[in-house]
């Protein structure tokens, strides 16, 4: 669609959103830059800057060797019975709230876990402590094994047909193929999927609040919020917030040098047969890799699910708390999803609409700017404005900020839809001499129902499980299922703190379905 210049209803939307957006991102740092920063880089803040470059290290490390031992393993079985399933099951842990999965963690990893019981069992009198590092690498790893082995089976999956039948024609062995077909191809996807499970494990804050125990074992976003909630430090705040907006920007920058990694083949591996799977060696090695990560990633689930239904729902349900942050919930998470989408909407349709490189480039990185300044940031910055008060600010501000938390990933879902359908209606609608709110009512809105819903949802689920911007301004006056999960497990009341996640995770995961593409609907989206 060519796009015409001047501003017209769409790019005039587009200016708006992006001016809200920059807006609301400036007020927050305005309050920091007025506090100044306290201090430099004392041996403290040094050590919470090392901690949190060696945890998403390491579990960036991990995640990529494991995560490509399974796609290696998958991508030779395309005809593998179950096996879009399998490849759904992989995105089930990115649907999952931080705190629900941390909660499953423990079930299974803690002191009193199933993987302790075991080792009881057989007379092992060592317990596996998941606190510090050693919880933080197994928490990340829960959520980014899958994800690295998703998007490297796409990398695989990939290939045409004619490479295998070559390579089979060939008599290339186990080693050859490796090296002349299967590691260029995740050498390929390595640098963008390894820079992306890097920045989400350098900003995680709800797992490394869960599972860290202690000053030991803190990143820079912990440390922005206990330099706030609980010191009292604007300054030194400043300082870290100033760190975390610099860690941020240096990776962000490494990932552009990168192809985003890619999925759109993953789904299927329809019409691919690979001939180096059939001895049986490969068939045991393959199966057993399969298996044990579905065990690994599995358990959470599992463990959720039974702890869950064992709880006390009537006394639960009897808990004014318990409908005050459900309720609380409720209305930050359809808030955040609805401004999510307006946002969304109004970006992708300036973006198509647009003939300057300049705006267009400013509405990508307004859509995008909350990776570089995360909800942390953006929550200490309107904490120190509203010194710590509350009232009805909180609730706007939260919503607010999970809404901008969501916008990247409601723009992956909406945009290309948005283009693609006003490519192909462009013409009937200047014919009927329909524009603005009646083409939408009238046109866009019934055929782009869909991913309209979709990037809905998915926000919807983002917001319902976040902890992070509800940190700072969470208590008893502000109590979202999140915090009160939190605050739960923080007073060893873990029957209620099950029974609270086993809701939250049904919840949330039900939405990040209904706001996840499948096969047919990413199809009829892209076409």
């Amino acid at each position: 669609m060519r796009p015409q210049r001047g501003m017209t209803g769409e790019r005039m939307g587009g200016a708006l959103a992006l001016a809200f957006i920059l807006g609301f991102v400036a007020l927050a740092l305005v309050p920091l830059l007025r506090f100044g920063s306290a201090g430099g880089l004392d041996a403290q803040i040094v050590g919470v800057l090392k901690f949190t470059l060696l945890q998403a290290s390491l579990s960036t490390l991990l995640s990529v060797v494991f995560g490509a031992v399974v796609a290696l393993s998958v991508a030779r079985r395309p005809q593998l019975v179950g096996r879009v399933w399998l490849l759904r099951f992989m995105a089930a842990p990115m649907g999952l709230p931080a705190l629900a999965a941390a909660f499953g963690v423990l079930a299974v990893w803690g002191r009193e876990g199933v993987f302790n019981s075991v080792l009881s069992f057989f007379g092992v009198a060592t317990k596996f402590n998941v606190y510090g590092m050693t919880g933080i690498l197994v928490a990340h790893t829960f959520f980014n094994i899958p994800l690295a082995a998703r998007l490297f089976t796409a990398a695989l999956d990939r290939f045409p047909p004619t490479y295998w039948k070559l390579a089979a024609n060939l008599g290339l062995g186990r080693v050859s193929l490796f090296r002349l077909v299967e590691g260029p191809a995740l050498m390929a996807a390595l640098p963008g999927v390894a820079g992306l499970i890097f920045m989400l494990c350098a900003t995680s804050f709800t797992l490394v609040l869960t599972l860290g125990g202690g000053p030991a074992a803190t990143t820079l976003e912990v440390a922005i919020y206990q330099a706030l909630k609980f010191d009292f430090e604007p300054g030194r705040a400043v300082f870290l917030v100033l760190v975390q907006v610099v860690l941020t920007g240096l990776v962000l920058l490494f990932l552009a040098a990168f192809p985003t990694p890619a999925e759109e083949r993953a789904q299927q591996g329809a019409g691919i047969r690979r001939f180096d799977g059939g001895s049986l060696v490969s068939k045991v090695w393959d199966g057993a890799v399969i298996l044990v990560f579905l065990i690994f990633c599995g358990a959470p689930f599992v463990a959720i699910l039974v702890d869950g239904l064992r709880a006390d729902f009537p006394h639960l349900l009897a808990d004014p708390l318990f409908w005050r942050a459900l309720s609380t919930s409720a209305a930050l998470g359809l808030s955040a999803g609805l401004l999510a989408l307006i946002l969304s909407w109004l970006i992708a349709v300036a973006r198509i609409s647009t003939a300057s490189r300049v705006f267009a480039g400013g509405l990508d990185a307004g859509g995008s700017l909350i990776l570089l300044t995360p909800p942390i940031v953006l929550s200490t910055g309107w904490f120190l404005w509203l010194k710590g008060g509350g009232g009805f600010a909180p609730y706007v501000l939260v919503a607010v900020i999970n809404a901008l938390m969501a916008l990247p990933f409601s723009l992956r879902v909406l945009q290309p839809a948005v283009l693609s359908h006003f490519e192909r209606t462009r013409r009937l609608s200047q014919s009927l001499g329909l524009t603005g709110f009646q083409r939408l009512r009238i046109i866009d809105a019934p055929a782009l129902s869909r991913p309209l819903l979709m990037a809905f949802f998915f926000a919807l689920a983002l917001s319902l499980g976040d902890l992070g911007a509800v940190a700072l301004f969470g208590g008893e006056g502000f109590v979202t299922l999140p915090w009160l999960i939190y605050a739960r497990l923080g007073s060893y009341r873990t029957t209620d703190a099950a029974a609270l996640t086993l809701i939250l995770a049904a919840v949330c995961m039900a939405f990040a379905v209904l706001g996840t593409p499948s096969d047919r609907r990413q199809g009829e989206a892209g076409r």
